[in-house]
């Protein structure tokens, strides 16, 4: 069956390629001059969030208690939770990655369907404040601070609130085109950080011991955590090809809609 670009669609893919290109450029850019780390250094920590807070609302839909949600300075973080049984676990220790890259390709798709992007960066504010206040500050403080540190406790507070600020600031102010290529550029961050830290993940769990969410399926079920990246790998690949092409692609013909540009 052939596919091709949809005329409507094209506007959209032009920006999905130059966020994905400034994206990289500033990544390998980074490795040289580690100043230009800086700039992404906000979407990375937005990545984090995302990433944890899959954790978190998969503990609450599998009736799993969190104890708390925190984000570090180095873009690493930790969810507390108490699972109710292995199904549970399971579903808890893969929601990160995938998540994170169910999140990218939602915003694909919300933004091939000519939806506000203003609205998706407000979404996207609600969900880290949310994160923030409930599983960040709240749930920490009745369980006594008993699995958050200090300075742990304190970078989440700060950092999520500044987040959802600046998301909150770039919908309200931002001209149409600005925020459609921020949504886009949020989009493929979330993709692409994702696709990092499940490479990431497989050498580790190749070569060391360290706690990860692939330790923690391993020791739930016994088999390797490479395995559990491996299929994490599979699954979020075959996510972002299904994204794509509901984002560039459209079957036969196209069809006429507003332009991605719209406001």
């Amino acid at each position: 069956m052939r596919y091709k670009v949809a005329r409507e669609a094209e506007p959209a893919l032009t920006l999905l390629i130059v966020a994905t290109i400034v994206s990289i450029g500033l990544w390998i850019i980074s490795w040289y001059i580690p100043l230009f780390a800086y700039l992404t250094y906000p979407l990375r920590i937005f990545a984090t969030f995302i990433h944890e807070g899959g954790h978190a609302l998969s503990s609450v839909l599998t009736g799993a208690s969190v104890s708390s949600l925190s984000v570090s300075a180095d873009g690493s973080g930790e969810v507390y939770s108490m699972p109710t049984g292995l199904f549970s676990g399971l579903l808890i220790s893969s929601a990160g990655y995938l998540g994170t890259t169910a999140f990218g390709v939602g915003l694909l798709a919300w933004m091939r369907y000519g939806r506000s992007s203003r609205i998706a960066l407000l979404v996207s504010a609600g969900f880290v404040a949310f994160m923030t206040i409930v599983f960040g500050l709240i749930t920490p403080f009745f369980n006594f601070f008993t699995t958050s540190t200090a300075g742990g406790f304190f970078f989440t507070i700060f950092s999520g609130v500044i987040l959802a600020i600046g998301l909150a600031a770039i919908a309200k102010f931002a001209t149409a085109k600005w925020a459609n290529f921020a949504v886009a550029f949020l989009a493929v961050q979330c993709l692409l950080n994702a696709v990092f830290d499940l490479i990431n993940v497989f050498f580790i769990s190749a070569t060391t011991s360290m706690h990860s969410d692939a330790a923690n399926m391993a020791a739930a079920t016994g088999i390797p955590g490479m395995v559990w990246v491996l299929i994490w790998m599979v699954v979020s690949i075959v996510m972002i090809s299904v994204g794509l092409r509901v984002y560039a692609v459209n079957k036969n013909k196209a069809t006429a809609t507003d332009s991605v540009f719209e406001d």
